[in-house]
């Protein structure tokens, strides 16, 4: 055990987030850094499931400690969120921000999921009810096997997320799900506010999914399980998991893009 660890592992942590925001003594910064680097493994192990060979895990362990070390910076010790909880969410953000500016997803991924996202909403909003995969692979020209083998190749890229940013209104103002989980210091009353009611637009947009999808949502996003897990849980595997998500995915952010489009009307 590291000298610091030894010091404060005694202390309740609470009295060290709080004595950390007030003093920002390095020591106890340490002490957090040190005692939560597992998570940081933990999720970009997570992340590393269907990655290409090229993205070394190494890798993702580096970039997510970025995201550990701004956790510890922003966190509120009280807000009625878990540190583990609000951490997660910082270092996965902080592996897919990385993932995004290397900019190592080909080009032709990035045109289908934009495509069969499109599509989802259009043929939603036309029909105003949630649509099958026959719906989709019509409107596409292809079988439902077909759609299912490119749904496949989207969500082995780790593209699509609940960390991507969904909702945009003014300039710099940009919102994601996992976001708003904070409340950072620096935003005004009427921000907040905005980001609590973008948050209950999601929450009520994901008790309108499928029920399958609903069910992959909650159990990778809320109980965390990996998606083998969740396979193991719905009896399917954990390929058809993996197309669940992304559909479901797909869906939120075209349920998010109508409502912005209505709001900017």
């Amino acid at each position: 055990m590291s000298r610091i660890k030894e010091k404060y592992k005694d202390h309740e942590e609470i009295e060290l987030w709080r004595k950390y925001r007030k003093t920002g003594d390095r020591e106890v910064r340490d002490y957090l850094a040190e005692k939560y680097a597992p998570l940081v493994k933990y999720v970009a192990g997570k992340v590393a499931i269907g990655m290409p060979q090229n993205v070394e895990f190494d890798d993702l362990v580096s970039y997510g400690s970025f995201g550990l070390l701004d956790a510890i910076e922003k966190f509120d010790p009280e807000r009625d969120i878990k540190f583990k909880t609000y951490a997660m969410t910082r270092i996965r953000g902080a592996i897919f921000d990385e993932l995004r500016s290397i900019d190592w997803i080909p080009r032709s991924i990035r045109q289908k999921a934009k495509q069969i996202e499109q599509i989802i909403g259009m043929l939603e909003n036309k029909l105003g009810h949630t649509v099958e995969d026959e719906d989709i692979a019509n409107e596409l020209g292809i079988s439902v096997p077909e759609l299912n083998d490119i749904l496949t190749k989207i969500s082995g890229t780790s593209i699509i997320s609940l960390n991507d940013i969904w909702y945009l209104g003014d300039d710099n103002d940009e919102v994601s799900f996992m976001e708003t989980l904070e409340s950072p210091a620096n935003l005004n009353p009427d921000s907040l506010i905005e980001k609590e009611e973008i948050k209950g637009v999601i929450v009520e947009a994901i008790k309108t999914l499928p029920d399958k999808e609903k069910k992959v949502i909650v159990l990778y996003y809320y109980e965390d399980l990996t998606l083998k897990e969740i396979g193991e849980v719905l009896e399917v595997t954990e390929s058809r998991i993996s197309q669940l998500h992304t559909k479901a995915i797909m869906r939120l952010r075209g349920k998010l893009m109508r409502m912005k489009n209505a709001l900017q009307k």
